[in-house]
């Protein structure tokens, strides 16, 4: 492995300096690229305007596809083949694939099969790789490089420091791409085909997420004209992690990924109010599904008379019982409400037809259709099918306790169904204090009555939060497209949290997903990892403790102070975290965030809020234990942890608060305390 110096300018037969020129090279080649769409006239190619708008959009994201980003290196590897399959051929490894004026290639996307042994080969397995070279870059210029001759039995088996570097590189602002730095167990999953759904259970600083975004990346690549048809999401759990995440996806030349929440999925109606975490549970459980299909069906009534369509001079009767033999089928076949109510009248249209055609008359389908249109058909249709509304039917079952007992005997017990009536009833829809609970039952009715839209592929990060009416409204986004399902049972803090992901899929939709555990940690030091895992035990017995592959001694730091100087403490120590590079999150329970933030304040030290870009003037970020999951910083300043635990209805969810909050450190955690820190930690 060889590392050359750069403190004097490289000569002209030095490899850092052919390296530099290909750089050089590589960013004209792209930039002739990007003048080339540029230089695109639409009106050569269309005269349809429609089709001018959706083409000149097309460009406007090839140029974007296409920017050169300053500070992001174009290419951070090489490949050298041997002879078997790419004789003597040499490929530099990048964001994008960039080529030179004849096509050939300058730079190749990392995505391409070309690229996977720079992530896989080894000297086991060095898939005719003869050298993997990978690049150290300061801003935006190549300083460094690092050589593995894979065929050489002589060269000594190491850990590359650029790699380390990479990996450990100071975070201001959102989180970045690991393009360069992806495992061989990483990229087994991001590389895993379309029609597979995939599940990863990973602890913190295992790379989960980054893993599910650069899946999306490749998917993208692999099957760019299918999820271009069929769409892409992203579903995270706040608003505050989406913005932590938005960069990612967009550095890798992907702009047209959607990210959500949840409750940004099921927003049919808005939401005001919030339950208690009792009824939260039940309303989140999975029967409610079934309460809320026998609700739905409800509303269908048998005929008590026979219809009688009049056309021109002839009538033509149909008579109770052959409507009921349609509704009956209708039902037996269990398909939406809707389609079923659109339905109906089409099989009342078809007998009033085939008497027609008994008569002698040659009707066509023109004629169905009017007849499906008939006055004394519609209100056939309206008395056994009613239109149903989703909202109103789940504002009638938390206000109606008869009609929310007779749909939910069996399902639900007595208390239950307490726990859902709302103490005033609401007088409409829009009067109605809906929770985030409510409003995903309102889906899921929603659901029952007309099929919600299915995408290509989701990705559902810090899925172990989420209930099971959760992911069934999730999984409706998916059922003919696959997910990427990422999480970690050990950071499972609401109260229905999923006992195991064998549930969690199956309420998805997805029981055959294949289930994959990362346990080597990149980011978290390994003796803040290790000073975490002391929780397992006692919240996610049988959990893999993470290993990490970070040493950084005197990373971790316990500080007991006085209750009168615990904030004067914490501040001191955000002062001290400040005199190192990167980003600084202060965690505390959410309690304790006013008169922090009035310490803060007080000592002119100014700070954002959680999903606040930070920047090289302001690296401080206040942060809600509520709000810390899926988040990292270079330095963590971690607030009375006694307090993080106390904050929560119980020790457990308490414990897994703690848990998240002390593993959001990348290089340092400082944890300052006045009361004993919990016993399940122990002494450091």
């Amino acid at each position: 492995m060889s590392v050359p110096e750069v403190d004097q300018p490289p000569s002209a037969d030095d490899p850092l300096a052919r390296e530099r020129a290909h750089l050089a090279a590589s960013r004209a080649a792209l930039r002739a690229m990007r003048e080339d769409v540029q230089a695109l006239d639409i009106k050569d190619v269309t005269a349809n305007w429609v089709n001018a708008v959706v083409l000149e959009r097309q460009i406007e994201d090839r140029i974007k596809a296409l920017a050169d980003l300053a500070g992001t290196p174009l290419f951070f590897g090489r490949l050298d083949y041997l002879h078997t399959t790419q004789e003597g051929q040499r490929f530099y490894i990048g964001r994008r694939h960039v080529h030179d004026a004849d096509g050939d290639p300058m730079v190749i996307d990392w995505r391409a099969p070309v690229s996977q042994p720079f992530y896989r080969a080894s000297r086991k397995d060095p898939q005719d790789v003869g050298l993997r070279r990978r690049f150290g870059y300061t801003g935006g210029e190549l300083t460094a490089y690092e050589d593995e001759h894979l065929s050489d039995p002589e060269e000594l088996e190491r850990t590359s420091r650029l790699l380390q570097a990479e990996i450990e590189r100071p975070r201001v602002g959102p989180m970045r791409d690991i393009v360069a730095t992806i495992q061989p167990e990483q990229d087994e999953i991001v590389r895993s085909d379309l029609s597979g759904s995939v599940c990863v259970q990973g602890g913190p600083g295992t790379g989960k997420t980054a893993v599910g975004l650069h899946r999306v990346a490749y998917l993208l690549y692999a099957h760019r004209e299918r999820l271009a048809r069929t769409g892409t999401l992203v579903v995270g759990p706040n608003r505050s992690f989406l913005q932590y995440i938005e960069q990612v996806l967009p550095a890798l030349g992907e702009l047209e990924v959607k990210q959500a929440t949840v409750d940004d999925l099921v927003a049919h109606v808005e939401v005001r109010g919030t339950d208690a975490a009792a009824t939260a549970v039940v309303k989140g459980d999975a029967r409610m599904a079934e309460v809320l299909r026998r609700a739905v069906r409800s509303h269908v009534r048998l005929p008590e008379e026979s219809l009688m369509v009049v056309r021109g001079s002839r009538r033509w009767r149909v008579p109770a019982y052959e409507i009921e033999e349609m509704v009956r089928e209708l039902l037996d076949r269990d398909i939406r409400y809707g389609a079923a109510r659109e339905a109906l009248p089409q099989r009342i249209a078809h007998a009033v037809l085939v008497r027609m055609e008994q008569a002698g008359e040659a009707p066509d389908d023109r004629v169905q259709n009017a007849v499906a249109r008939n006055a004394a058909v519609k209100a056939v249709v309206k008395e056994c099918w009613p239109p149903v509304d989703p909202a109103k039917l789940v504002l009638r079952l938390l206000s109606d306790a008869g009609f929310l007992a007779e749909h939910a005997e069996g399902v639900l017990t007595e208390d239950e169904q307490k726990l859902l009536l709302w103490d005033k009833p609401a007088r409409s829809v829009k009067t109605a204090k809906w929770s985030a609970a409510d409003a995903v039952l309102v889906d899921e009715a929603k659901d029952l009555v007309e099929r919600t839209h299915s995408l290509g592929h989701v990705v559902l990060d810090e899925a172990q939060d989420l209930s099971p009416m959760q992911y069934r409204a999730v999984g409706r986004r998916c059922t003919t497209g696959s997910a990427t399902v990422l999480g970690d049972l050990a950071q499972g803090t609401t109260p229905w949290a999923t006992g195991s992901w064998a549930q969690a899929l199956g309420h998805l939709g997805k029981p055959e997903a294949v289930v994959e555990e990362l346990t080597a940690g990149f980011r978290v030091p390994r003796e803040v990892i290790a000073y975490a895992s002391r929780l397992l035990p006692h919240m996610s017995p049988g959990l893999a403790p993470v290993e990490s592959v970070r040493e950084n001694p005197g990373s971790l730091a316990v500080r007991s102070s006085r209750a009168e100087d615990l904030d004067a403490d914490v501040v001191a120590a955000c002062v001290e975290a400040l005199g190192h590079e990167g980003s600084i999150g202060l965690i505390a329970a959410d309690a304790r965030i006013a008169p922090l933030a009035e310490a803060l304040a007080a000592a002119g030290l100014t700070y954002l809020s959680p999903g606040e870009e930070t920047t090289a003037e302001s690296r401080l970020t206040l942060v809600p234990a509520s709000l810390a999951k899926g988040l990292e910083y270079d330095y963590v300043v971690l607030d009375e942890p006694a307090a993080v635990v106390d904050g929560e209805p119980d020790e457990r969810t308490g414990l897994r608060r703690l848990y998240v909050a002390l593993t959001r450190a990348v290089s340092g955690l400082t944890v300052v305390h006045s009361a004993p820190v919990p016993e399940q930690l122990g002494a450091v």
